[in-house]
């Protein structure tokens, strides 16, 4: 199995302190166990993570520190991790997007779709996509 990260994926394993951490730390763990798996990442998480990163700081991140914290998560996935460029158009979107606010999700859904992944996530509105399970106890 594959799976594109996204962006809520990113920040909540690339920092101890979001309240999902745990849950994303123990997924990944276990997932890059498993034999045949691959994590994607691509332009729009990783720069979502960057972003994301630098605002959650208020400005105590740098994009630089940002870009070198995403590198160490990447290089952590070693061979399971390929960079997956993003070749699929975003004329047109699934008729579950109907905001602004949907069609990034909707387009990072395509995007797995179309190399047979699926789309990890924190997000429970994006239809289609592998919701990222609590660790069992």
């Amino acid at each position: 199995m594959n799976y594109l990260l996204d962006v809520n994926a990113l920040v909540a394993w690339g920092w101890s302190d979001h309240a999902d951490h745990q849950r994303v730390a123990t997924w990944i763990q276990d997932t890059k166990s498993r034999r045949g798996v691959k994590f994607f990442t691509s332009s729009i998480p990783q720069l979502g993570f960057v972003r994301v990163s630098v605002q959650r700081s208020n400005g105590m991140v740098t994009p630089q520190l940002a870009g070198s914290v995403l590198q160490g998560m990447l290089e952590a996935l070693g061979t399971r991790h390929q960079f997956l460029a993003d070749d699929v158009p975003a004329t047109t979107l699934p008729d579950w997007c109907q905001k602004a606010s949907s069609t990034t999700d909707a387009h990072l859904l395509d995007l797995a779709t179309a190399h047979q992944a699926l789309l990890a996530t924190l997000d429970t509105g994006i239809p289609g996509a592998y919701l990222i399970p609590l660790p069992t106890p």
